[in-house]
């Protein structure tokens, strides 16, 4: 399991109501700095979170599956600085 040292806040999804989540989420991620990430703690596949970032954030973030189930799933979500823009394809993400 990776390290999460470096990550600036803790984002338990399951606790919060489903029409707040993604709201809260990107608000948490404007807040971080380039090179800052946050972890993110949910009950099942956070997939359509992903999706929704490549829509608004693509290449502007990292995607680290840190535990990938089945009854947990911790998520590092990063800040890219300008200089480290990338593209995260759909393949990264099991399905």
């Amino acid at each position: 399991m990776q390290n999460t040292a470096n990550c600036k806040t803790t984002i338990d999804i399951r606790t919060v109501p489903v029409p707040e989540t993604a709201p809260r989420v990107f608000a948490a991620f404007d807040e971080l700095s380039p090179g800052e990430a946050l972890l993110l703690v949910d009950d099942h596949d956070p997939k359509p979170l992903f999706d929704r970032f490549q829509a608004e954030s693509r290449g502007q973030f990292t995607w680290d599956r840190l535990e990938n189930g089945p009854r947990l799933w911790r998520i590092r979500l990063g800040k890219l600085g300008e200089d480290e823009l990338r593209v995260i394809t759909p393949c990264s993400c099991a399905r």
